[in-house]
C-alpha cells in the first residue's frame, strides 16, 4: 500500500462521511475555513508520541479517539465549537487492522462532537501523532486564562485523579478508570455554556495544581482552593488524603475544565452543568495575593496540604 492509497482509505474517505463545515477540505494544498459572521478561529495543536504519552500496546481505537479528544478540550477550554482538524501521523509500518481501528476510533470522536478531517500529513518514522484543531468561538467571548478576578469562585467539572489511577494501576485498572484514561469526553457543550457566565478557563490535562496555577500567572492573583471540596474519582473517596491529594491536585490527563466566575453567577453555572450534562464543582476562590494555597477543608483555621503533592506533569522534569 501506497501512502496516498493509505491516506484514501482510512482518512479520506471516512472524512466525506462527516458534516461539512469547511469551505474546502481533504484534496488540496490547503483546506479553507470561514467562521460564522461575529465570531473568531480558535485552534490549537497537540502531539501524541508513543512511550511519552500512550504505551505502544494501547488499544488502537481508544488511541484514535484520545488523539482528537484532547485537543478538543483545549477548544472547551475557550468557549469554542469544534469545526475542523487535521491530523500528521508517523508510522514506523502500515499494520492494516491497526489503522482501521484507530481510524475507527478517531471518526467516532469526530462524529460525536462534529469536527472534521480537512487535511494534514503521513510520513514514516516512530509512531507520532499531532492533531490541529480549529474552532470558533463569539468574538471578543473566549474564555482566557487571563481574565480571573479577584473574588472569583473557582470551579471544575466532572471528578479528578482517574486517568491517574488507571495509569498507575495499569493493567489491574478497573473498565471504569481504563475509560477515563483511554477515552476522556471534552467538555465541549459545558465550554460553550460558559462563555456567557464566566471568566477565566483551562482544561485540566497536566493536573489540577498546575493548570489551575498558569491561570494565576496570566491573571496576575491567587486561589484559595479546599481538598475537601474536590470531586475526586469513586475509587479515591477512601484512600489516605496524601493519595487523594496528589491524584486529585497533580494527575494529569482528566480533561475536566477548570474555570473561575463571579460569585453572582452561581446559580447560572450549576444551570449550564445541568444543560450540558457536566457536573461542576465549586472548590475555592480567587485572591488578590499570588500563588496557590490549598487548605484540607473550608475555613480560617483549618491547615494547609503539603507544597509537594501539587506538583503536576512537566515533559522535561
Amino acid at each position: 500500500m501506497t501512502e496516498f492509497e493509505l491516506i484514501a482509505r482510512y482518512f479520506e474517505k471516512p472524512a466525506k462521511r462527516l458534516h461539512h463545515r469547511a469551505r474546502l477540505g481533504i484534496g488540496d494544498d490547503c483546506a479553507l475555513l470561514a467562521p460564522r459572521a461575529g465570531h473568531e478561529l480558535a485552534i490549537s495543536t497537540d502531539m501524541l508520541v508513543a512511550g511519552r504519552h500512550f504505551f505502544e500496546k494501547v488499544d488502537p481505537a481508544s488511541l484514535g479517539w484520545k488523539t482528537l479528544a484532547v485537543n478538543l478540550s483545549d477548544l472547551a477550554a475557550m468557549g469554542a465549537r469544534p469545526l475542523a482538524f487535521t491530523l500528521a501521523i508517523a508510522l514506523p509500518a502500515i499494520d492494516e487492522a491497526w489503522l482501521a481501528a484507530f481510524a475507527e476510533g478517531l471518526f467516532g470522536c469526530a462524529t460525536e462532537f462534529g469536527c472534521e478531517l480537512v487535511g494534514g500529513d503521513t510520513t514514516r518514522g516512530p509512531l507520532n501523532l499531532c492533531v490541529t484543531v480549529f474552532g470558533e468561538v463569539p468574538e471578543g467571548r473566549a474564555l482566557r486564562r487571563a481574565a480571573a478576578l479577584v473574588g472569583d469562585d473557582v470551579w471544575v467539572s466532572g471528578t479528578l485523579g482517574g486517568a491517574a489511577l488507571a495509569l498507575q494501576r495499569s493493567t489491574t485498572a478497573s473498565t471504569t478508570l481504563r475509560v477515563k484514561l483511554e477515552r476522556p469526553i471534552p467538555r465541549l457543550r459545558l465550554g460553550e455554556a460558559l462563555v456567557a457566565v464566566a471568566h477565566a478557563a483551562i482544561d485540566v490535562s497536566d493536573g489540577l495544581a498546575q493548570d489551575l496555577g498558569h491561570v494565576l500567572a496570566a491573571s496576575d492573583c491567587g486561589a484559595e482552593l479546599w481538598l475537601d471540596a474536590i470531586p475526586c474519582q469513586r475509587e479515591l473517596a477512601t484512600e489516605p488524603e496524601e493519595l487523594r491529594a496528589r491524584f486529585a491536585l497533580a494527575g494529569g490527563d482528566d480533561y475536566e475544565l477548570c474555570f473561575t466566575a463571579p460569585v453572582s453567577q452561581r446559580a447560572a453555572v450549576e444551570h449550564a452543568g445541568r444543560t450540558s450534562d457536566s457536573a461542576v464543582t465549586r472548590i475555592g476562590t480567587i485572591l488578590e495575593r499570588r500563588g496557590l494555597r490549598v487548605l484540607a477543608t473550608q475555613g480560617a483555621d483549618s491547615r494547609s496540604v503539603a507544597p509537594e503533592w501539587l506538583a503536576g506533569f512537566d515533559h522535561f522534569r
